[in-house]
């Protein structure tokens, strides 16, 4: 499964989450620890709100322990608020438009998991994007179809509902004609305000997720490993929850796909 982390705070250079602590994201690529692949190397993203409403993206299919541009972006960029990821494809091809965070106007969207059987539901899931936002679907991954989705559920008004709802959507879908596990799940999501988070499965193995807030930083992390080997004051994120972090706020609600999905 893929690793991600993201940040929201006082602005830091990215490096100080994507590649300088010792367990950063950029070692998790290649050295994870709390997920079925330890190797990471189908690509990676950034996505980094600045001065403008939408977010700069920085996307490329290398390993991203192996791309120069990747820490020399790292080194000399500060924000306030970005997600990163780093790739295992769990079926789709390696190319840039399928790597993570996808962004549509103000919003930025990550996720790990997977739709249990989604070469079977693919077809369908692409008839749940509707027309207008249709021009933004670029790849061929689940990640990227419920993210979509989840904009035309209406992610602008409501976050933790739309996202609920495409998820049930997608996860009824793999229960028709999927397969198991019907959707693991973390996913960062934000509109450059607030930064969003969701922990979910319809099994025990919800994939692993962590936040931490920094005094020295003045911010807060959101991950799917602890960025420092042994390091206090990680937090885990129950499964089955919706993190709100707005400053150095953090709300946690339950998150429950399933009753949507069993109840249609």
């Amino acid at each position: 499964m893929c690793r991600w982390a993201a940040y929201t705070g006082t602005p830091i250079f990215l490096e100080e989450i994507v590649s300088r602590p010792d367990h950063s994201l950029i070692h998790q690529s290649h050295c994870a620890t709390e997920c079925k692949s330890a190797i990471n190397a189908d690509g990676f993203g950034l996505a980094w709100y600045g001065e403008r409403e939408e977010p700069g993206l920085y996307r490329d299919v290398y390993p991203a322990w192996s791309d120069p541009n990747l820490k020399s972006l790292t080194a000399q960029v500060k924000s306030h608020l970005f997600l990163a990821h780093v790739r295992a494809s769990t079926g789709t091809a390696t190319s840039r438009n399928n790597c993570h965070p996808f962004a549509v106007g103000r919003w930025s969207f990550m996720h790990n998991g997977q739709i249990g059987g989604y070469d079977r539901i693919r077809r369908d899931a692409e008839m749940m994007i509707p027309e207008g936002l249709y021009p933004h679907r670029k790849g061929a991954t689940d990640s990227e179809a419920l993210f979509l989705i989840a904009l035309d559920e209406g992610l602008d008004d409501d976050p933790q509902g739309a996202l609920e709802r495409a998820v049930a959507r997608l996860e009824r879908l793999s229960r028709q004609k999927g397969a198991l596990p019907h959707v693991r799940l973390t996913a960062a999501l934000s509109d450059g305000r607030r930064l969003y988070a969701a922990r979910y499965a319809t099994d025990e193995h919800a994939p692993s997720l962590y936040h931490r807030w920094s005094t020295s930083r003045g911010g807060r992390a959101v991950v799917s490993e602890p960025l420092e080997t042994g390091e206090g004051g990680w937090e885990p994120i129950p499964a089955g929850s919706f993190c709100v972090f707005d400053g150095d706020a953090v709300t946690v609600t339950p998150f429950n796909p399933g009753v949507l999905a069993q109840a249609a």
